[in-house]
C-alpha cells in the first residue's frame, strides 16, 4: 500500500528535521517540500514509522505493509502544483516496482478514522483517480454503508460510526455535514463494488 500524509507543520525544512530525528520516533519513506523537491528517507523494503495505530482492510500492521508518503502542507491550505506533480511522478513509480492497484492507495485518515485527518479536504484524490494512481466513486443505485465500507477497507467495528463517515468524506465528500446521506451510501457502494478488498502484497 502507498499511505499519503500531511506534515502539520510550518515548513518542510521542520518536517525534515523532525521525521530525521531518531527520539521522535516516526519516520516516513519520501518528504515532498512545497516547491515538488522529493527527500528520500528510508528505502522502499525497509519499514518506517508513519502509520500508527489502525487498520485498512485485514491489515493491522500497516507501517510493515506500505510505503509512506508526507507533504509538506500544514492541513489548512492547497497543495501546490509542483508538489502534487512530482507526488504523482512519485507514485506512477513506487507502484510500478511494487505492483500496488490504485486502490491501494490511502490516505492517513483512511486506516485511522477519529484519530488521523490527513491528507485533509484540501487534498485532491479526483486528481490522482484520473490519473490512474488512486479510485473515485460515481455512486450506485443502493447499498448498506457499513457493510460495503468493510469491503472497500475501513476498519468498520474498530472506530465509531461518526468517526468512520467523517473519514469517508473527508476524502469523497469533504463539503458534506449532518446524519448519512443517501449520497454516502451511493459512493461508499460504488467503492465496494469496483474495488473490494483483497490479499496485499505491499
Amino acid at each position: 500500500m502507498i499511505v499519503l500524509h500531511y506534515t502539520a507543520m510550518q515548513s518542510a525544512e521542520a518536517a525534515l528535521e523532525r521525521l530525521c530525528d531518531p527520539e521522535v520516533e516516526v519516520s516516513a519513506h519520501y518528504l515532498i517540500c512545497e516547491k515538488g523537491t522529493v527527500f528520500q528517507m528510508v528505502a522502499e523494503d525497509m519499514r518506517a514509522w508513519h502509520a500508527g495505530a489502525g487498520r485498512w482492510g485485514e491489515v493491522s500492521d500497516v507501517n510493515s505493509r506500505s510505503i509512506g508518503i508526507e507533504l509538506a502542507n500544514r492541513g489548512d491550505h492547497p497543495f501546490s502544483e509542483p508538489q502534487m506533480a512530482a507526488l504523482e511522478g512519485l507514485m506512477a513509480g513506487i507502484m510500478a516496482r511494487w505492483n500496488i492497484a490504485p486502490e491501494r492507495v490511502i490516505g492517513h485518515s483512511d486506516m485511522a478514522p477519529g484519530r488521523k485527518i490527513d491528507p485533509g479536504s484540501r487534498f485532491d484524490w479526483q486528481r490522482l483517480a484520473l490519473r490512474g494512481l488512486s479510485v473515485w466513486p460515481v455512486g450506485a443505485k443502493t447499498g448498506d454503508f457499513w457493510q460495503d465500507a468493510a469491503a472497500f477497507g475501513y476498519p468498520v467495528g474498530d472506530v465509531s460510526e461518526a468517526a468512520l463517515l467523517d473519514a469517508f468524506r473527508l476524502r469523497f465528500r469533504p463539503a458534506a455535514r449532518g446524519p448519512l446521506a443517501k449520497e454516502d451510501v451511493a459512493l461508499m457502494a460504488d467503492l465496494a463494488k469496483r474495488w473490494p478488498i483483497a490479499p496485499i502484497s505491499v
